[in-house]
């Protein structure tokens, strides 16, 4: 696919998930890696809702501001996440409602943020694990979501949201919106006898599933 072909799926993957509900106003980031290595990225201060293709954010993999407006910030952490898994080609960061609310639960298992309530949320994230609070932008958020992505395809900033890679940005975008339904069923249940999958369950999954969403 072509460099302007991937600009204008990041456009419209993002218009759509501000029209869904996803994002509001500037909050959040997405982000795909381009066919010579460099990241295509949300500019800083923009909405999901109106971005202008010629105007994305070209960075390089250290982080080096090579073309269109200025880069996010939180753009470290996606290319932190980028280097700990060579096969992600997109990333999707959000603020939306249930994961942020879920991200400023006290007591959480910082292994795993969500238990395995459904199938999809074990096939297509597996686990969530948690990043202590670090405030948006220091650089050791990145150290932190690189230490975790190794072994995990998103995690959950405390106090913050989501960070959730896929093979490219569609897939990322699936992924976040299994993992934001998983967190809306987490707290829909609250008051419920919750029936998880068992350990069995979700070795089986993990065994058949692994690395094909």
């Amino acid at each position: 696919m072509s460099e302007y072909s991937l600009r204008l799926e990041l456009v419209n993957i993002a218009r759509s998930m501000f029209e869904r509900g996803y994002s509001s106003g500037g909050a959040g980031n997405l982000s795909l890696r381009l066919p010579d290595g460099n990241l295509l990225a949300t500019p800083t201060n923009s909405s999901f809702g109106d971005l202008d293709p010629a105007r994305l954010s070209k960075v390089d993999m250290d982080g080096n501001h090579l073309d269109g407006d200025k880069p996010s910030k939180e753009v470290l952490m996606h290319i932190a996440m980028y280097k700990a898994r060579p096969d992600a080609g997109g990333i999707v960061h959000l603020h939306s409602a249930y994961l942020t609310a879920l991200s400023c639960v006290d007591g959480l298992d910082p292994t795993n943020c969500l238990p395995p309530i459904t199938p999809y949320y074990v096939m297509r994230v597996g686990k969530l694990p948690l990043v202590p609070y670090i405030r948006p932008g220091d650089p050791r958020m990145a150290d932190e979501v690189g230490r975790l992505a190794v072994d995990h395809s998103a995690v959950l900033l405390a106090n913050h949201g989501p960070v959730i890679s896929g093979k490219d940005l569609r897939s990322a975008m699936f992924n976040a919106e299994e993992l934001e339904d998983t967190a809306r069923l987490y707290f829909t249940l609250q008051n419920s006898k919750m029936r998880t999958l068992t350990d069995e369950q979700v070795a089986e999954l993990e065994q058949v599933f692994k690395g094909k969403l």
